[in-house]
C-alpha cells in the first residue's frame, strides 16, 4: 500500500507507511511535532543514530538535516500525528509572548519520550481523523498553540529554537559539506543550507575542493561505507541507506568501481 498521508488540515497529518521501510534525507521547511503511534523509527544525525519506538514524542527543527528510515513493527504499519508549527503561527504566537532569543548552535531534534501533556494533546487529535471534512481553523488553532503552551511549560529552552526565525547565513563550505554530506539533498538545498544561491555554491565548491559536489559526494560516501564495513564489520544492506545511496545494486557498483572488489568480498 506504501505510504498514505491525511491531513484534516494544512498542520495536521496521519502519516502512514504499510512498505518493509521507507527512508528520506530531509530538510523540514518549519517545525514538525510528530507523536509515533506505531512502527519505529532510526534517525541518523552527523556520526549519532538514534531509534524511537510507539508512543515517543520527537520534535524536529526547521532547516536541519536528518535521514530519517520508519518500519513497520509487530504487524502494524508505522503511523505517526504530525503538527506543523509554523513560521507564521509561532511569529503570531511570540508577538504577544515576547521572549528574549538566545542563538542555539546546532538546533537539534529533541526527544520528549512519552510525556502525559504532549501525548494528551496529540491523542486528542486523533477522532477529528474520521471527520468527513476539514477541521476548523479556530480549533485547529487552538490544538496547535496548547502543544506550543505545553512545549514552553516542559522544555525552558525551547522559546530560543521556536522563537527563532533567522534563515541561514553564509558560513564555512568545508565544516557544512564534511559533516553533511552523507545526505541526498539538491544542490539548490545544499547552497540555501550554506547561505548561497546555486551558482554562487558551485563556484565555491569547486575552488574549496577542487572537483565538483556530485563527485565528490560520491566519492565521500563510498569511503564512509568502506569504513563502517571493513572497520565496524557491518553488512553492506545495513550501510547504503545510511551514507546516502538509495538503491543497493547501484551502491555496490560503485562500490566496486571505486575499491576494485565488491562491498561483500573481504579482500582490502
Amino acid at each position: 500500500m506504501g505510504h498514505q498521508t491525511q491531513y484534516i488540515h494544512p498542520d495536521l497529518k496521519l502519516s502512514r507507511f504499510d512498505d518493509t521501510f521507507y527512508k528520506a534525507d530531509v530538510l523540514f521547511e518549519q517545525h514538525l511535532l510528530v507523536w509515533l503511534i506505531s512502527g519505529e523509527t532510526k534517525i541518523v544525525q552527523g556520526d549519532k543514530t538514534y531509534w524511537f519506538s510507539a508512543g515517543d514524542i520527537l520534535l524536529f527543527p526547521r532547516n536541519q538535516l536528518v535521514t530519517v528510515i520508519n518500519y513497520p513493527k509487530y504487524g502494524q504499519p508505522h503511523q505517526s500525528a504530525v503538527m506543523h508549527l509554523t513560521k507564521k503561527r509561532l511569529t503570531d504566537f511570540y508577538n504577544v509572548n515576547k521572549v528574549e532569543v538566545k542563538q542555539m548552535h546546532p538546533p537539534i531534534f529533541r526527544t520528549f519520550e512519552q510525556h502525559p501533556l504532549l501525548k494528551s494533546c496529540l491523542h486528542s487529535l486523533i477522532p477529528y481523523f474520521e471527520l468527513q471534512e476539514p477541521l476548523p481553523e479556530n480549533i485547529a488553532s487552538i490544538k496547535i498553540e496548547e502543544a506550543i503552551t505545553i512545549l514552553r511549560t516542559i522544555d525552558r529552552d525551547i522559546d530560543h529554537l521556536l522563537a527563532n526565525f533567522d534563515e541561514p547565513g553564509k558560513i564555512s563550505l568545508t565544516d557544512f559539506m564534511e559533516k553533511n554530506y552523507m545526505f541526498n539533498m539538491s544542490m539548490d538545498k545544499f547552497g540555501y543550507l550554506t547561505g548561497r544561491s546555486l551558482t554562487t555554491f558551485k563556484r565555491d565548491f569547486k575552488k574549496t575542493f577542487q572537483t565538483t559536489p556530485q563527485k565528490w559526494l560520491t566519492e565521500k560516501r563510498l569511503d564512509l561505507a568502506h569504513y563502517q564495513i571493513r572497520e565496524k564489520k557491518r553488512k553492506p544492506s545495513e550501510v547504503y541507506l545510511e551514507v546516502g545511496f538509495e538503491n543497493l545494486s547501484h551502491f555496490g557498483f560503485a562500490f566496486k568501481r571505486r575499491f576494485g572488489y565488491a562491498p561483500t568480498e573481504t579482500a582490502g
